[in-house]
């Protein structure tokens, strides 16, 4: 529980309704992410027919939106920094827009790739900018259930475009889908990225960040609708521009000092773990995936709208338990659970005819187990573990591997399974899970019902006492 806001605030309900809109508002761009993110798996296939796309080909295709998504991520936090959380927000929902259109009138798969990397800056930036702005406006002990509402938009959007791709696919023949079908996924992203932009308007600066640039005042009233009283907003200010003037310089180049040397290295690595463990290998392509196991067409499809179903219900319990059990724990049992399951899918891969059910149950237990932990947990260790003052900066560093490592898997998953088998692909990242789980136990610190200002000195207090030779505990 923050120091600035009291156990009693829980039961105001009028405060909690204010808390809960803006967080619902600003996961609607986790609705785009996952909405535009997840538009290539259904679309994929028929892409490849339409522009005679080879292995490496349907890898660019699909993994140039990662491009765009680093671009985004690397202008995202130190542009926010610098002009707010809101505005870069707005700036990021009129990207989506014209990004999706782009996509759903490409006359080639050149102007189709620019498109993407369009959209894909739109994902970059809102990934690291909207778990940020939801961590700064929610009280600490419901934070990690309000910073997840955004995986948990994700995966809606995941779902309903997978479901989206499924009944184009079903209700139309395969000559029309190659030519239309994939140009009416891509078009319904438009619907999202309008709405996006009208909600915003009705959401309020971050008071963090109105705190860092002397805005005082501003900052004293959005604190107001956000706590449950005037004297709680007042002693949470307080306790903002302590931690403030305490901190010092906002130089990105303070990320390397060695109170913040911890920090930044869970940020970068569960970010980096989050992909490299194989979730978009099986995000992008599962049809591809499932059809290599002997399922048709429209099936592999219907198997991927499972696979949404899953998300979102996984997701689901993630909300339930982050604020119960604690993040690390969440990692530590995700982990565990995520090198079993995917060393079962490359054994399944071994058999000369790999069962289709089998392999459709080892999948959906895998995303389950990742949304659970991984998926939801990430962002919310993100956006929680850096100060305020290099809060957007850093972010932008540990999404940066995040996206970094969804390049890399999405760009080389065809070549790798065309290589080496679709086994021993998944093997590997069975391995990479496996160092996951020593990662977590690690490096890993519990921050579940801390204030951001009591786990950043926990952090400086933790990198201190490191540095001369004391406890690693955070």
């Amino acid at each position: 529980m923050s120091a600035g806001v009291p156990d009693s605030g829980a039961a105001n309900p009028r405060f909690l309704r204010t808390v809960v809109l803006v967080t619902v508002v600003t996961a609607v761009g986790g609705f785009l992410f996952g909405f535009d993110n997840g538009s290539i798996s259904g679309s994929v296939g028929f892409l490849q027919t339409r522009f005679d796309l080879t292995p490496a080909g349907v890898g660019w295709v699909t993994s140039s939106i990662i491009v765009g998504c680093i671009i985004g991520v690397v202008v995202a936090g130190r542009l926010s920094d610098a002009i707010g959380r809101k505005r870069v927000l707005v700036l990021t929902a009129a990207v989506f827009l014209v990004g999706a259109l782009g996509e759903a009138l490409a006359p080639n798969d050149t102007v189709l790739v620019l498109a993407r990397i369009l959209v894909g800056i739109g994902i970059g930036t809102e990934t690291t900018i909207a778990p940020l702005y939801i961590a700064e406006v929610a009280p600490a002990h419901i934070r990690g259930r309000l910073v997840s509402f955004n995986q948990l938009f994700n995966t809606v959007g995941n779902l309903v475009v997978f479901s989206i791709a499924a009944v184009i696919a079903n209700l139309n023949t395969e000559q029309w889908n190659v030519e239309y079908g994939w140009r009416v996924i891509f078009a319904t992203g438009l619907v999202p990225a309008v709405l996006f932009i009208v909600l915003l308007r009705f959401i309020p600066e971050s008071p963090r960040w109105l705190a860092g640039h002397g805005r005082q005042v501003e900052a004293l009233a959005v604190l107001e609708r956000l706590t449950p009283s005037a004297e709680a907003a007042a002693a949470q200010l307080a306790e903002i521009r302590s931690a403030q003037s305490a901190a010092g310089s906002s130089e990105l180049r303070e990320l390397l000092r060695p109170n913040l040397r911890r920090a930044l290295a869970v940020g970068f690595l569960v970010a980096l773990f989050q992909q490299i463990t194989g979730i978009n290998a099986i995000f992008y392509y599962a049809p591809e995936i499932f059809r290599s196991a002997g399922l048709p067409t429209t099936d592999a499809l219907s198997s991927t709208v499972l696979i949404g179903v899953v998300l979102v219900g996984a997701t689901l319990v993630s909300l339930w338990l982050i604020d119960r059990v604690g993040r690390r724990t969440l990692l530590v049992i995700g982990a565990a659970a995520m090198t079993v399951l995917q060393a079962g899918i490359g054994t399944v891969f071994l058999a000369p005819s790999p069962s289709g059910p089998l392999l459709l149950a080892l999948v959906l237990g895998y995303v389950a187990f990742f949304a659970v932990s991984f998926g939801t947990v990430t962002y919310v260790i993100i956006s929680e573990i850096f100060p305020t003052r290099v809060r957007g900066a850093a972010a932008s560093v540990a999404t940066f591997a995040l996206w970094g490592g969804n390049f890399f898997v999405s760009q080389f998953f065809p070549i790798l399974v065309d290589g080496i088998g679709s086994s021993a692909t998944f093997y590997l990242f069975s391995a990479v899970c496996l160092l996951a789980l020593v990662f977590v136990l690690s490096l890993v610190p519990e921050t579940k019902g801390r204030s951001l200002e009591e786990i950043e000195r926990d952090l400086h207090r933790a990198s201190s006492s490191r540095a001369g030779g004391g406890s690693r505990r955070a």
